[in-house]
């Protein structure tokens, strides 16, 4: 799907940005919609997420591929006005892109791709995002501090594909659910 976005058009370098959050760390629309710029700390390599359900503000290491993706944008197309949010509408008047928004281009993308999946927003990526980190055998309590899950037991439905691997790497007691 990343390989699939071409040129440097302001429209592909956001795309690229925001669906590089989406699949590395999982993040739901909204709190990649809610970004500041203020968020990333370039020095520190981190930046911070406010979490959607659960609420407050979490910091994020800063990937290379991710920092240089969201920087590329900001310096290159993102539209000069007094917005703090990363991302912006591609056409004025500018204000923040939706979720609403990220998702058409999340599912316009999936699809373009090629991806078979049951739906093709940003949740799709993030349970991909969880899949991945738990065949790399990151546990259940780790995925869900990444996630932003108040409980292992809630990130659990993210690990429903693989019970075998579910089973290995639980590290909470599933009551007999497995």
């Amino acid at each position: 799907m990343l390989l699939g976005i071409k040129g440097s058009s302001p429209s592909a370098l956001r795309a690229r940005a925001v669906l590089l959050l989406f699949a590395i760390y999982g993040l739901r629309s909204g709190e990649v919609s809610r970004l500041l710029l203020s968020d990333f700390d370039w020095s520190a390599e981190t930046f911070l997420v406010t979490h959607s359900k659960r609420g407050g503000r979490q910091p994020y290491p800063l990937q290379h591929e991710v920092g240089e993706a969201v920087l590329e944008y900001v310096v290159k197309c993102r539209p000069r006005t007094g917005s703090r949010h990363v991302f912006l509408t591609l056409h004025a008047p500018y204000r923040s892109v939706s979720p609403a928004s990220l998702w058409a281009l999340t599912s316009r993308r999936i699809k373009a791709a090629g991806i078979q999946c049951r739906r093709s927003g940003p949740h799709c990526l993030r349970h991909a995002c969880a899949t991945h980190l738990l065949q790399e055998g990151v546990s259940l309590k780790e995925i869900g501090d990444l996630l932003g899950h108040r409980s292992a037991i809630s990130t659990g439905i993210y690990a429903k594909v693989d019970i075998s691997m579910l089973r290995r790497v639980a590290d909470f007691d599933l009551g007999g659910l497995l």
